[in-house]
């Protein structure tokens, strides 16, 4: 199974944010933004010496990166001569000479706009689904290329569904500035801030905000300021010696409100490599950004106020649209996240168009943090970690109960739904790994060894070594299809900064499983997994949504096999669609190279939503391993060559994959996981139910009280009554009292608490106190002890979400 880092299965996904985002941030600690192990990194030269500064409030954090800025450009890091507010206010020379270039660069631009043709175009306007679900009538409007835009249309629309609008989309994949002209035929619908995509647009935006008033306030020189889960930071370099005090924070958000009050449009202009340069040699970090991620014909700058920055886009109209805006703290990180590169300051914040929601956003953090799954870990004894391993959790023997049952769920499925269980090993020769491709562009992320003379990396994925199994003999169509499943532990190299608890590790298990199959076998397993999905999630509550990425610009393969495939993942999805499953969505151009694939998000208790699951086709693997399988055909004896057509065979170096001989077929690839890493959902699981487990996975089931000294016997035999059922039991026979003992195993969220007397000793009874049923906690109900038991065994059994027997 392929996946990203942190062991949640891959989603590459297109984040129009500033291009350093393509790096991770610590701070997304349930999902992450995701990149495919074949994507390559830029390599950059080695940076001078970094100027260290330490933020009174925090370690520095860093993001998934080992790339260092350039030496092009030194950079200025003295404060200004100038003190005080006023100074502070004044814009610093490279600015006023940025600015003054981007205007110019601008007038000539808005010129050649001008003198295109301006044909009129065919728009129409996706107005998405009414309030009862149903599909709102396409509105065709009138237009004109390179004149007309997204937000000129919206005086058409009603005002319920422009009220939350934030940006537009063109033709189902291309973000687009409201205020962008429109250049073609296309079909426009808009986004709004109630969705992930204008959520993170708007949060951008307000990282440019950020910037403006952190560079007039500090004269500092920006890094990047990217969107993240509840909010968006921007990283700086500041004066030397210097760092960002709480007490800033109100000055920088009283410049922000001013800025919201002027109404600063967010105007977009592409630039050449060589006016980028010239537009921002005086910043390292915006030169390492240009020399080492941009394209040779340039990319798009964008001006806020007096803040000019590289970035992607798209952006909000104009300042105004931000009604709230907070900082929420600051901490000191590494450019680039290499702790050998320059110490810079980052400063968070959240912004809403609407003052409720900035209310309704500090509940949720307060709620989020409450069941925050690093302090129930601790509070609970499940995990912990030390800096002699760092990324590796350890798990103690209650965090252990809860990740055996959750590997018995899975081993339980698996057997019901003809899965075989595989182990493969932990460490292998980098050849397998340049047979597979990863090697090539993944290596960075591997831990390597050198033992014999020979190179080794321990396995970050599971799926070549599943090829191997496929491979090491003949196989028959007979034996299709083929799953294997793979709980073995995996490792992947992440930047110490980005380690982010049971979030994110370097050592991590996953519900590993690659099925190998025919082509037309492809629609039946797909179903298979959605039955799977929701068994598993719906034993947890969990609901999810599907989004069906199809074919991106560069892939591998024929377009007969993908366009095949595609039509069979739709059937799957619609017959899943039938069935009640929900609706899914389409995700145009964002599958991986070797396949289409299908993400699942679930959403969580607090209405967080989080990546694991994930159904990829893969023709690639087969392909460079010369997978092949004996068909139902009689294997044909091949023609004798003709010798004028014979030929010698080229070099071994020269040739590509080995054709499936006769009477052989390629199989096809399907890498899936339902809970992704292990230690992952248990971070979820844990916010989820803010630790108080369901029975059957609880590593508390049942403590045991007596109510005075005599019947501690009682206690005991109780206690061994219930182990004898595989129940996780305690008793608490210290000299506390019975109140104490009793508060101190509600706090601890045992599900139940046996309290026992001389009545209940006679009677061999017990009284129960359920954890979930306030009724219960002053005097509970009396149940002999054998129906609770048989009562216990069918809530365990049943796996059961509601505590009560």
């Amino acid at each position: 199974m392929e996946s990203t880092k942190s062991g949640e299965a891959i989603a590459p996904e297109k984040v129009q944010s500033d291009l350093p985002l393509r790096s991770q941030v610590e701070d997304k600690a349930m999902e992450s933004s995701q990149q495919s192990p074949n994507a390559p990194k830029p390599q950059s030269p080695k940076a001078s010496q970094p100027k260290k500064s330490k933020s009174k409030d925090s370690k520095p954090d860093t993001e998934k990166s080992k790339a260092k800025p350039s030496n092009a450009t030194k950079v200025n890091r003295e404060p200004s001569k100038a003190q005080g507010e006023s100074a502070a206010s004044a814009l610093p020379d490279f600015v006023i000479r940025r600015n003054k270039l981007f205007d110019e660069l601008k007038r000539r631009g808005d010129a050649e706009i001008l003198e295109k043709e301006h044909p009129i175009i065919n728009v129409v306007l996706d107005l998405g689904l009414d309030k009862d679900g149903k599909p709102r009538p396409a509105m065709p409007v009138a237009a004109k290329a390179w004149e007309s835009t997204p937000g000129s249309f919206l005086r058409h629309v009603d005002k319920d569904i422009t009220s939350d609008v934030v940006l537009a989309k063109v033709n189902g994949k291309d973000l687009w500035d409201l205020d962008r002209p429109l250049e073609h035929d296309c079909r426009v619908s808009y986004i709004p801030f109630s969705s992930a995509e204008g959520r993170n647009v708007f949060w951008h935006s307000s990282a440019h905000v950020l910037g403006e008033a952190a560079e007039c306030q500090y004269q500092c020189l920006l890094s990047h300021g990217p969107p993240v889960e509840q909010g968006f930071f921007y990283d700086m370099a500041i004066g030397e010696g210097q760092v960002v005090k709480e007490a800033d924070w109100s000055p920088l958000e009283s410049k922000a409100s001013k800025y919201f009050k002027e109404k600063q449009p967010f105007e977009r202009l592409h630039v050449s490599i060589p006016d980028l340069k010239e537009m921002f040699g005086y910043s390292k970090y915006k030169m390492y950004y240009i020399e080492n991620l941009l394209p040779p014909e340039g990319s798009t700058v964008y001006k806020c106020g007096t803040l000019v920055d590289l970035c992607l886009g798209p952006h909000i109209q104009n300042t105004s649209k931000i009604k709230a805006f907070q900082i929420m703290k600051n901490s000191s990180c590494y450019f680039r996240g290499d702790k050998n590169d320059d110490s810079l300051q980052r400063i968070y914040g959240v912004a809403f168009p609407d003052k409720r929601q900035m209310v309704e956003h500090k509940k949720f953090l307060e709620e989020a943090s409450k069941r925050d799954h690093r302090k129930i870990g601790i509070d609970q004894d499940l995990f912990f970690f030390n800096e002699l391993s760092p990324g590796s959790a350890f798990l103690l023997p209650h965090g252990t109960i809860i990740f055996n049952a959750l590997q018995k769920l899975l081993r339980s499925e698996y057997q019901k739904r003809g899965y075989q269980e595989v182990q493969s090993p932990n460490m292998y020769d980098v050849e397998l790994w340049k047979k597979s491709g990863h090697w090539q562009h993944y290596q960075d992320d591997m831990f390597g060894l050198d033992v014999e003379k020979r190179k080794w990396a321990l396995k970050p994925m599971n799926c070549p070594g599943h090829c191997l199994m496929f491979g090491h003999r003949e196989r028959s169509y007979r034996e299709l299809p083929l799953r294997m499943a793979d709980f073995g532990v995996l490792h992947r190299n992440e930047a110490s900064g980005a380690l982010h608890g049971l979030t994110r590790v370097r050592r991590f298990q996953q519900d590993d499983t690659h099925i190998f199959c025919t082509q037309d076998q492809i629609t039946q397993e797909i179903e298979g997994l959605f039955d799977f999905l929701k068994c598993i999630y719906g034993l947890f509550g969990f609901p999810f949504k599907l989004k069906f990425s199809t074919r991106p610009e560069k892939y591998m393969g024929d377009l007969d096999t993908w366009n095949a495939a595609e039509a069979k993942l739709k059937d799957a999805l619609n017959t899943f669609t039938a069935s009640g499953g929900g609706q899914w969505e389409l995700n145009e151009g964002d599958g991986a190279f070797y396949g289409p694939k299908i993400d699942i998000t679930i959403s969580d208790a607090l209405k967080r939503d989080h990546q694991c699951a994930t159904i990829q086709l893969d023709f690639q693997l087969p392909q460079n391993f010369e997978l092949e399988y004996m068909t139902a055909e009689m294997a044909a004896k091949p023609k004798a060559p003709d010798q004028n057509e014979a030929k010698a065979d080229p070099p071994a170096a020269s040739r590509g994959p080995k054709p499936p001989g006769p009477g052989h077929a390629r199989p096809v690839m399907l890498h899936r996981a339902i809970i992704g890493s292990f230690e992952r959902f248990m971070a979820i699981l844990t916010e989820h139910f803010a630790g108080k487990w369901p029975f059957w996975l609880s590593p508390r089931q049942v403590l045991v009280i007596p109510v005075m000294p005599t019947v501690n016997d009682y206690v005991e035999e109780v206690q061994r009554l219930l182990k004898v059922h595989k129940m996780h039991v305690d008793i608490d026979i210290s000299g506390n009292t019975m109140q104490k003992k009793i508060r101190t195993g509600q706090l601890q969220q045992y599900n139940f608490i046996f309290v026992v007397g001389a009545q209940e000793k006679e009677s061999r009874s017990v009284n129960i106190r359920n954890r979930d049923d306030q009724e219960t906690q002053s005097k509970g109900e009396l149940i002999p002890l054998d129906e609770a038991i048989q009562k216990l065994k069918v809530l365990k059994k049943e796996r059961r979400l509601i505590n009560s027997i």
